[in-house]
């Protein structure tokens, strides 16, 4: 039996929002990955799992990351570790659903680094509306490109001044733009 896979490209204009703080535009364009995609179901459905060792998602640093069109301060780093993301795609609808967890480390230089954040949260090419946001997502189109959103609890890290800082407990908002490709198929081993 063969293997479906599927590319993930993540592009220029995502966004972050945490609490209260004002959205970071992201350019998350050196991110990628790879799924396995399930058999086409009668639902039109196909499932999608990537392997969490080939997902790269770009730090959030000051190449890469602005609030209120300043990039955020030189040594100030949140690393990306991604857990899960698996989900459904329907090619024909273009619809994208994800189940997505990640750890979120955030640094300064080598003078601190706080306890991860964990998010978790489901992005869709459909809409979320929450208490704090309300945005729609963008289907796929003809060449692969979508939006995917969502909308995380995050939880007290437990660092104490870094919780205060962030307003925790308090929703995360996730806007990512990406591209899906299509690869040959695997042969069975």
């Amino acid at each position: 039996m063969t293997t479906s896979q599927l590319q993930l490209t993540t592009l220029d204009g995502c966004g972050l929002a945490i609490g209260g703080y004002p959205r970071f535009r992201y350019d998350a364009s050196s991110g990628t990955g790879l799924a396995t995609l399930g058999p086409l179901g009668g639902d039109g459905l196909q499932s999608v799992r990537f392997e969490t060792s080939s997902l790269q998602i770009p730090d959030l640093e000051f190449r890469t990351t602005r609030v209120l069109g300043l990039p955020l301060p030189p040594g100030l780093r949140i690393a990306i570790v991604p857990e899960r993301l698996e989900g459904s795609l329907n090619a024909s609808s273009g619809a994208v659903h994800l189940h997505f967890r990640a750890r979120f480390f955030f640094r300064v230089g080598r003078l601190y680094r706080a306890p991860a954040l964990l998010v978790e949260t489901e992005l869709t090419t459909g809409g979320v509306d929450s208490r704090r946001h309300r945005v729609e997502g963008e289907t796929l189109d003809g060449q692969g490109n979508a939006l995917l959103v969502g909308v995380a609890q995050v939880l007290p890290s437990g660092e104490g001044w870094v919780d205060r800082f962030l307003g925790l407990p308090d929703e995360a908002l996730a806007l990512l733009r990406c591209r899906f490709h299509n690869l040959e198929p695997t042969p069975p081993h």
